[in-house]
């Protein structure tokens, strides 16, 4: 049996439930897929959301820990689409915290009348490319079935949780949670004992807010990350004046940028080990107190020079030494095994203190590796641990998660599992060849997680919306990246990508977080602005790289 067959076949068997065809489907409704939605509708194209959760937010909706924050300043952190939208909206604080964010995303699902157009509570299983209409049918949780022309994939780059796998934990007496899937009514911590598993950034946010809280907080840490100051503080009133003021100026600043937001003026203007030791202290001194993940961007060697990481790693080693009382806990907090800026740069304010508290104890698994969950807590080859909670920060599986969990396949049958069986590869992070029609907003082969991903959303639908609108302008039915092309890019990829120190350490940007996945740099270092002129000029040449056919 053929791919049409199953298609027809899965029309047959749910002609009852079969929904109305659209221009396009988007799958995910955070922040991609609410923009998506915008952006399209706004073109005269019919689109409809589906969205797993039970209402619209992506990762700012599951993502209910305590301590949950962006890393991003706010004002950058958010829509710069709409003028009105960044003039009405305020951010109380510097960086702000989940529950901000999810408002903020709610007032722009009403003030844009996104609702009307989203289903949620509905999860999406299968795609399966129907090659005699030229169209997409997906089917969902709810037994419908959806068709369109055009399928936006807007499933975030972190939204498929990597659960613990740890011997026994059926048998834990207490509770235990994942801090992806936190309990909507959330969890009274207040005077218990907590242990925590992971110390990336959604375990470092939470450790801060929980120690003081917990009667005691054990914090269990397999490689210790960087840890930099956020140096957060309340929006200030006339600040906020003056940005709103020149939002415009500063919106065009941070387009030309590889973060996608603008740095301190005297960032990156020389390399580290052409600068006198004490001019570079100074350098990261007021980096430091200025506060942010901008640290590696300071000097123009720190992500391609290891001697010149070092003199950034080591500065933030000594910061540790400096803030943790205990030298024997600060020297385990200290990483030595990664360059600084090869993992994501953990953000947090307060992270460091905690340990100078008689109720927060560090347990290095390194050397003392948990064994298995028991019925009081945890247990390493050292020592057992009672607890009343265990929470577990384990991550994600990155990237590429939510679109395998989804049963993909496009001409031929061909499985997007069976693809990418060795890895990623899409063209330009937006499109896979033999998958016509589909696109991925901030997908693997784009800057997306290391930038401001609010600016590469925006700048992925707006490209992805120019195209379908293009396709629909000249007739085209069908528009399918080049196998070539996309082999090129994705050596490019990783040529930019070995360029850099950032390969070297186990990160989720190459999967080494989850078992068995394959080892491959996903996102592209090349960064917001050259990115996105290389996007320009393949739409300026008539979509070079993309076969569209009438």
């Amino acid at each position: 049996m053929d791919v049409q067959d199953d298609v027809q076949d899965l029309d047959q068997d749910a002609t009852e439930t079969a929904r109305g065809p659209v221009d396009v489907l988007v799958v995910g409704a955070g922040f991609a897929g609410l923009y998506a939605l915008h952006r399209l509708r706004g073109s005269g194209l019919t689109v409809r959301v589906l969205d797993a959760p039970e209402a619209p937010g992506g990762t700012w909706a599951a993502n209910r820990y305590p301590g949950a924050r962006c890393d991003v300043q706010s004002f950058d952190y958010s829509f710069s689409f709409d003028e009105a939208l960044q003039q009405e909206w305020s951010w109380s604080e510097r960086y702000a915290a989940q529950g901000e964010i999810l408002d903020y995303l709610r007032h722009v699902v009403d003030r844009f009348d996104l609702a009307r157009d989203i289903e949620s509570s509905t999860r999406v299983l299968s795609a399966v490319f129907d090659q005699l209409a030229d169209e997409w049918v997906l089917t969902t949780d709810r037994g419908e079935t959806h068709r369109s022309r055009f399928v936006v994939m807007a499933t975030g780059c972190l939204s498929v949780p990597r659960p613990p796998d740890i011997p026994g934990l059926e048998s834990f007496r207490g509770r235990w949670v994942h801090t992806a899937d936190w309990p909507r009514e959330g969890l009274d911590l207040t005077g218990l004992r907590v242990g925590l598993v992971g110390t990336g950034s959604s375990g470092v946010q939470f450790a801060t807010a929980t120690a003081g809280v917990a009667g005691e907080l054990v914090v269990f840490q397999r490689s210790p990350n960087y840890v930099l100051p956020a140096q957060n503080r309340p929006m200030d009133p006339e600040f906020e004046r003056e940005l709103k003021a020149r939002y415009a100026e500063h919106r065009a600043l941070a387009k030309q940028t590889t973060r996608g937001y603008p740095v301190p003026a005297y960032a990156g203007q020389k390399p580290a080990l052409a600068t006198p030791a004490d001019e570079r202290q100074e350098v990261f001194e007021a980096i430091w107190e200025h506060g942010g993940p901008v640290l590696t961007s300071v000097f123009t060697d720190l992500t391609v020079d290891e001697a010149a990481n070092e003199t950034a790693a080591e500065f933030v080693r000594q910061k540790i030494r400096d803030i943790v009382t205990d030298p024997v806990t600060a020297e385990l907090l200290c990483p030595y095994d990664h360059p600084l800026g090869t993992r994501r740069p953990v953000l947090d304010t307060g992270y460091y203190p905690i340990f100078n508290r008689d109720d927060v104890t560090l347990v290095d698994v390194r050397t003392a590796p948990i064994t298995e969950i028991t019925p009081a807590g945890v247990r390493t080859t050292d020592a057992e641990y009672e607890l009343d909670v265990i929470v577990f920060a384990t991550g994600y599986d990155a990237m590429t998660g939510a679109l395998l969990a989804m049963d993909i396949r496009g001409v031929d049958g061909v499985s997007l599992r069976e693809e990418w069986a060795d890895g990623p590869a899409a063209y330009l992070g937006v499109a896979m060849a033999g998958f016509p029609n589909l696109f991925t907003v901030t997908g693997p082969g784009s800057p997306s997680v290391l930038t401001n991903m609010v600016a590469s959303i925006e700048q992925h639908v707006e490209w992805i919306s120019d195209l379908v609108e293009h396709a629909h302008a000249t007739g085209a039915r069908r528009v399918e990246a080049e196998p070539a092309d996309q082999a090129r890019w994705v050596q490019h990829v990783l040529d930019r990508a070995e360029a850099t120190l950032l390969p070297k350490a186990n990160s989720w940007w190459i999967g080494a977080n989850v078992p068995g996945k394959p080892r491959v740099f996903m996102p592209y270092v090349g960064g917001y602005a050259p990115y996105g002129q290389v996007l320009a000029e393949v739409s300026r040449d008539g979509y070079t790289g993309f076969s569209l056919t009438r």
